[in-house]
Parts: C-alpha cells; structure tokens; sequence
C-alpha cells in the first residue's frame, strides 16, 4: 500500500510547470523489484499529488488527475481510507510505504527566516504524521512492515545558479534535511515499530559541498549537487520530483526494509 504524495503517486515532469503522475514511481518499482526478496506484491495506491500531513486527515477524496496510474477513487481523507482499507484486508497487506512531508515545508524556501519555518512546520508534521501512523498501525496489525521515506534534497539544485542567496539556500537546506526534517520523520515511524529509508543520504544529500565534480551545462559544481541534477527535474525544470533512477534508488531502498523470505 502505498500513501502520501506525489512522490507516492510517481509524479513526473515533462516540461517546466508540466507533468503528470506514472507508473515509474518507487511505489510501482517497489513491486518488480520485491520479487527478488521472496514478495509477489500487489499495490494499492492511496498517493494523492499535493497532500499534505494535514490533508491526508483533513481533506476528503483526491482529484483523479492527482491519482497514481490505475488507483481506486476514494471519498474519505487519505489516510481514513487506507485505515478503513487496512480493518477489511487485515492480514493481507505485507507492506506499507509512506512518503509524506514535503508539501508541508516546501514553502519555508521562500521566506527570509528559514530555520524558523521548518521548525515550525515540523511540529505540525509530528503531531499530524503520529495521529496518522497510529491508526493506521491499529487498523494494520503489528506485523504489517511500515517504510516511511524522505526526499532528495532538491533544493541543492539551487547552486548551480551560482548566485549567494542560492548556494545559502542549499546550505542551509542540507542542514535541514540532516539536522531537522529527517530525524523528525524517522522517530515519528520508529513511534509505530515503523522503518524509515533515508532518501537524501542515498541520493547524496550529505555530501559536504566543497567535493566538486563536472556536469554539462552546469561546469564545475558540488558533486550532492550534481547527483541532485542528475536524479530529479530540479536543475532542468525546476521540478521537485525523481526521475526514473531516482525513483529506483527510493524503491531499493523500501525492498531493502522488507524481513527476507
């Protein structure tokens, strides 16, 4: 079962300000590649392009445009939908995956005081995301495997402007994927017996950014940059989201969580 946002829908883009969800998200890679593991998977998609920790208790049914490739319409919030799917398929759903967060602190790249809005916007995204991770464990069972997953740090793009107030900004996200948001999601998940999948250390987020490499058009830049560039449509759109590699390395990284058979 997969839930959260775009990331869990496979939202991809074609063009600057254009895109639309696919079946090249994790959630969808996740399935061929848990064969290997010894799971003959099927995915329920609950994902919703947009949500927000909020929205997935809050806000009723997802727009179909915002759907992953072949989800079932739902009316209820997210996240009372896939509870109520979890009550009547008890014991049948090895794995759920839940990426979700990102749309809540998006917007904190844009004020001034950056720390301060992700600070602030962490602690609605614990208390929201606890709310959330409990019913669904209660409505699951104990030996449903819970994956939650975070984000590349798409924000390093930023840098290959070259302008000071961007390569601030990448900084100080590096910073805040480390320090702030990543240790946030994975105590909410480990509050549920639930495994948390570093998406930014495996897409290079931590690597200091004075290690520089060569990337065309960009020249020389930091190499977590580059890999950045490289993984999602940030540099070349201005996109937020994985392209298909990038949504491999999210996908291994959730088959890697699952008990081995």
């Amino acid at each position: 079962m997969s839930l959260g946002d775009s990331y869990a829908a496979g939202q991809q883009a074609t063009g600057p300000g254009e895109g639309h969800t696919t079946r090249n998200g994790f959630a969808y890679q996740v399935v061929d590649d848990a064969v290997a593991n010894g799971y003959h998977l099927k995915l329920v998609n609950f994902g919703c392009a947009g949500a927000t920790t909020a929205s997935m208790l809050h806000d009723s049914g997802c727009a179909p445009r915002l759907l992953g490739p072949g989800a079932a319409r739902y009316s209820q919030p997210q996240a009372a939908a896939a509870a109520a799917f979890l009550r009547s398929h008890r014991g049948q759903v090895a794995l759920i995956t839940v990426s979700i967060g990102g749309n809540d602190v998006t917007g904190c790249a844009a004020v001034a005081n950056v720390v301060p809005c992700v600070a602030a916007a962490l602690k609605v995204i614990t208390k929201n995301l606890r709310t959330m991770l409990v019913r669904l464990r209660a409505a699951a069972g104990p030996s449903t495997v819970i994956v939650g997953t975070t984000y590349p740090d798409i924000f390093l793009g930023k840098a290959v402007s070259g302008r000071p107030s961007d390569l601030r900004l990448a900084k100080l996200s590096a910073l805040g994927f480390r320090s702030l948001i990543n240790p946030t999601l994975k105590a909410a998940y480990a509050a549920v017996d639930g495994k948390f999948a570093d998406v930014t250390a495996a897409t290079g987020g931590y690597v200091p950014l004075r290690r520089t490499t060569t990337l065309a058009p960009y020249g020389r830049i930091p190499v977590a940059v580059a890999k950045v560039c490289r993984l999602t449509y940030f540099c070349q759109y201005g996109d937020i989201h994985p392209r298909t590699d990038g949504y491999g390395i999210i996908a291994r990284l959730v088959v890697n969580a699952l008990p081995r058979r």
